[in-house]
């Protein structure tokens, strides 16, 4: 067999592995949001090691004191084929000032943004008060809660939790989080309770392209909104945090119908986010990974800050396609928009291909000019390179710039192939490792034939390892 042939079935082989051919067939469909369970309850009850037993290792921080949980965390989980997202929860200190107020807005707040209560109960204790004020609460919340009675480590005990049907939420599923006693049982009343998730598809079939507005606190993302619908659709106060839940609206806007998303303001890394603050930026990122492009709202009138920074990058992390809108660009003199022009400049480095759009949402000033640069990142996004057209670019590009030699050897590129589209992703089969700067190269390269103005692209290497020992041989 010929070199020229190992290669090719190597290729071949490579391809099916990707779940793509020559053709590069586009990749399943997206699934949607994943439904949200929330584990709440007092300090100490074993809400953390539930959480362990329910996505099946040891993540969150377990210790046999109170309040070792004090930040929010998220974990996916998988049962019975069915996957969901998972909420740790920090415990309420019984001796906090104001405790029945806190415990009653906490408990409020995952009544309202989960999709499920999973409200935890030691069952060697008993119902206490803080029990008995968070019962209340949830009673009234109109959400699925499933009361687990944790701790029932043997039939006895068992009980012990019929007791806690006075909590009035229904019947108690004893569990023992730590050494996993009816803990399928348990997940299996989960599942019940749980929305049903169809696949994500996007595309002509799904119906209205999703857009989410994404920024800071009080960057006027809910006034945007308003203007785009012509009509106050949602609530716009001056006090920073005003949404916490994504709205969605249906809007007409230039001749087709749109989906836009007002997601809350992300303050800042989700660890330092409690209460009401958390579970808004929970919801957030969930309402990013639904939608196909986010416009990303900064406020022009003040230095680009860390958090602009971040939201980018997380729109960057999920790979949708990008709109960046400087908001309150009218009121700019000329001398400061000289010199956010320079920051943009520095500080957007990673972004080059990001449309930007100034407008003012108040005013509705340029306002117009997002439909136009929506769509064209939306095509970006689902643009496929046809696969002799990338080989033919690539082989000239290769011929007048070849990579960097590596060893004393210099690596080809044997193949390439667009693996997946929204978004776009390319594979480069090489003979050798490609370094980060040639491989940034080609992608700016691509950029400038084909376009993905406004779309985030992702290139990525498949080294052919050659087998000395069987040259040896």
């Amino acid at each position: 067999m010929t070199e020229h042939e190992e290669d090719r079935g190597w290729i071949d082989a490579e391809l099916a592995d990707l779940g793509t051919d020559d053709s590069s067939r586009e990749e399943a469909p997206d699934s949607g949001p994943l439904p949200v369970v929330a584990v709440v309850g007092r300090p100490n009850v074993g809400k953390s090691t539930l959480v362990n037993r329910i996505i099946g290792r040891r993540e969150a921080v377990v210790e046999d004191v109170p309040g070792v949980t004090r930040d929010r965390v998220t974990y996916e989980a998988t049962w019975r084929g069915r996957r969901f997202t998972v909420v740790d929860t920090g415990g309420w200190d019984p001796d906090a000032t104001g405790m029945a107020l806190r415990i009653a807005e906490q408990a409020q707040i995952a009544a309202e943004l989960a999709d499920v209560i999973l409200f935890v109960v030691d069952a060697t204790v008993g119902v206490t008060d803080s029990d008995e004020i968070v019962g209340h609460v949830l009673r009234g919340s109109g959400k699925p809660v499933i009361l687990a009675a944790n701790k029932v480590d043997n039939q006895q005990m068992e009980l012990e939790a019929a007791a806690l049907w006075s909590l009035g939420l229904g019947e108690p599923q004893p569990v023992s989080a730590l050494h996993g006693r009816s803990s399928g049982d348990l997940l299996d009343v989960v599942l019940d309770k749980l929305p049903e998730t169809p696949p994500q598809r996007f595309g002509a079939e799904r119906g209205p392209r999703r857009v989410a507005l994404l920024g800071k606190p009080n960057v006027g993302k809910s006034s945007l909104l308003n203007q785009l619908a012509g009509e106050e659709r949602v609530l716009v106060d001056p006090m920073a945090g005003t949404t916490r839940d994504p709205v969605d609206e249906l809007i007409q806007l230039g001749g087709r119908t749109w989906r836009f998303v007002d997601t809350a303001g992300i303050r800042r890394r989700d660890r330092e986010l409690k209460g009401a603050d958390f579970y808004a930026s929970m919801r957030t990122r969930s309402a990013l990974e639904r939608s196909e492009i986010a416009i990303v709202l900064i406020d022009a009138s003040e230095v680009l800050t860390e958090q602009d920074l971040r939201i980018i990058s997380l729109v960057i992390e999920s790979g949708r396609a990008m709109v960046v809108a400087f908001n309150k660009w009218d009121l700019l003199d000329e001398d400061r928009r000289y010199y956010l022009e320079k920051e943009i400049d520095r500080q957007l480095v990673r972004v080059p291909w990001a449309l930007r759009v100034n407008i003012s949402a108040k005013t509705g000033w340029h306002v117009d000019r997002l439909v136009p640069a929506i769509e064209k990142a939306l095509d970006s996004w689902s643009t496929r390179v046809p696969t002799a057209r990338l080989n033919a670019f690539l082989t000239d590009l290769v011929a007048a710039t070849p990579p960097p030699v590596r060893g004393g050897k210099q690596p080809k590129i044997l193949f390439a192939t667009q693996a997946a589209t929204e978004p776009p992703k390319f594979v480069l089969f090489t003979s050798g490792f490609l370094e980060e700067t040639y491989r940034r190269f080609i992608e700016r390269r691509i950029r400038e034939e084909f376009g993905f103005a406004g779309s985030p692209i992702d290139v990525t290497m498949r080294i052919r390892e050659k087998k000395q020992a069987q040259k040896k041989k």
